[in-house]
């Protein structure tokens, strides 16, 4: 035998695509190989929810903008919560939550092999004390969730260093604003979806680099235009018609833009322009090989939205940054992270399975609220841990010895909601254990229920 056949290895074959019956909504969806080859990889079952099922599972258990008045459990005093008062979990305001005024390993439990594993982490989360809300580095931005370093802002959530900003959602680097939704370094804007690196730019969507302009789409590196689809590196437009400086300022004056009613009969007449264009087929901007939409600078990207610098990532949706080898990712993740599945809220970690908000942290299952750690399977609030289960310590060893027999007893085991579906290894936390009902979560604002369809489904609502 030659050297080269010694050294020939065959190549492996890929599972061929099955379809399968999603046991949440009962209708078909599609594995294909690549997805079998991605959960082999990092060890986990193909999925039994189709991808918009799972995706509504996780937003179930994120909510963003409904805020409360509740008292502290541990001082007393009046805090802003995600958590409504009438909700029994302890709840400490953010500051005593990250002292060391408390002991998360307090909490630690044996695993009980009588009990399916999600009823068991069920009861940790009852009776942990959780973070009224996650508002990190804020000045006088005291109404906003999921934030870092806001300054003067008010109800703004998911989002990161803005200043003056009001009633907005998943924007960064942002100054004087308002009612903004997805937008990266704007200043003095309102009333935009998707835009970016702009001035003065008003009623107006998937626009960039835009200065003194009102209701545009897809534009970029316009300056003084109204009313314009489709434009690039243009001035003095009105409805994607020409003028000169002197036309275009006078016929601005004309609009009588500071009455209300002239505004509705000016978008009115934006919007028909808007239909009668031909529009792209998608946002995707500096990509190779994606599919979805609001992609930029990504690669191998499959049913991705709202995401920039991404790579082999599929079912991920609004964050990216350095993401990487990721399945089921989102709302909210990325910045140098990989190999992620079923997860949201995830930022600087690797290998991290059916798990939220865990940040600069790797190999992590089924946890929640964990920073800086590693090892953690069961775990609430943990930050620089390792090898703990259910909040409990071990040795590396002992660890390394129980996670399987865990997983097994998962799967002999199974979790088994009030509608039947069956949740084993592999499935992320069923909807029966999200704190929130589900109006509260941004699962009604992508996937809208009504209280009967919600609690026919089996799922929570607040009459509050």
């Amino acid at each position: 035998m030659n050297q080269e056949s010694k050294n020939y290895q065959p190549k492996k074959q890929l599972k061929q695509a099955e379809k399968r019956i999603c046991q949440n909504c009962g209708k078909e969806f599609t594995i294909e190989p690549e997805d079998f080859e991605f959960y082999e990889k990092i060890g986990v079952p193909a999925p039994t929810f189709c991808p918009d099922c799972r995706l509504q599972r996780r937003m179930m258990f994120r909510n963003e903008r409904k805020l409360y008045k509740r008292k502290c459990d541990a001082t007393g005093k009046d805090i802003i919560s995600i958590y409504s008062p009438d909700k029994p979990y302890k709840v400490y305001d953010q500051k005593y939550w990250w002292s060391d005024k408390w002991d998360p390993m307090d909490y630690g439990r044996d695993y009980d092999w009588n009990k399916p594993f999600f009823e068991q982490f069920k009861e940790l989360r009852n009776n942990f004390p959780l973070m009224s809300l996650s508002n990190a580095r804020a000045t006088d931005s005291d109404y906003c969730n999921v934030n870092d370093k806001s300054k003067d802002c008010y109800l703004i959530s998911a989002s990161y260093e803005n200043e003056r900003v009001f009633y907005s959602n998943r924007i960064t680097f942002n100054k004087d604003c308002m009612d903004l939704y997805i937008g990266n370094k704007n200043e003095l804007c309102y009333e935009n979806v998707s835009c970016n690196n702009s001035y003065k730019l008003f009623f107006s969507r998937n626009s960039t680099n835009c200065l003194d302009s009102y209701f545009l789409y897809n534009c970029h590196n316009c300056q003084n235009c109204f009313g314009c689809v489709n434009l690039k590196n243009k001035q003095y437009c009105i409805f994607n018609k020409q003028y000169s400086k002197e036309e275009y300022f006078k016929k601005l004056k004309e609009f009588n833009l500071g009455s209300y009613r002239s505004l509705i009969e000016l978008k009115k007449k934006f919007y028909r322009l808007y239909l009668g264009i031909p529009h792209k087929y998608s946002n995707i901007s500096k990509s190779v090989d994606c599919s979805g939409d609001n992609l930029s600078n990504s690669k191998n990207c499959h049913s991705c939205f709202d995401i920039e610098a991404a790579e082999n990532c599929k079912f991920a949706s609004w964050g990216g940054f350095g993401l990487k080898d990721s399945y089921d990712s989102g709302p909210g993740i990325g910045d140098n992270s990989e190999l992620l599945y079923e997860v949201f809220d995830i930022v600087k970690d690797s290998s991290v399975y059916f798990s939220s908000v865990v940040y600069n942290s790797y190999n992590i299952q089924y946890s929640f609220n964990c920073y800086f750690s590693s090892h953690l399977f069961g775990c609430i609030g943990l930050r620089h841990k390792q090898y703990c289960i259910l909040n409990k310590q071990y040795t590396k060893e002992e660890y390394e010895k129980l996670v399987p027999k865990i997983i097994k007893h998962m799967n002999e085991h199974p979790y088994i909601d009030k509608k039947g579906r069956v949740y084993r290894y592999g499935e992320f936390f069923p909807p029966e254990l999200s704190p929130f009902a589900y109006n509260e979560t941004i699962a009604q604002e992508y996937f809208p229920l009504t209280k009967e369809e919600a609690i026919e489904k089996g799922y929570q609502w607040s009459d509050q």
